[in-house]
């Protein structure tokens, strides 16, 4: 379920705006997500990976 079903009676190109907003925050939301997860993991990660070696 993207949302995009809440506006049943819309126009077509009404939710197809909708759907591409939401697929952009959703990106948006991956990509600040993902990049504080590596920021906070990343260096934990690598350091360990160096010391193995």
């Amino acid at each position: 379920m993207t949302g995009a079903e809440l506006l049943a009676g819309a126009l077509p190109s009404i939710r197809a705006l909708m759907v591409i907003g939401i697929v952009l925050l959703e990106a948006v939301t991956l990509y600040v997500g993902y990049g504080a997860i590596e920021g906070a993991v990343g260096p934990t990660v690598l350091d360990r990976l160096a010391d193995t070696r």
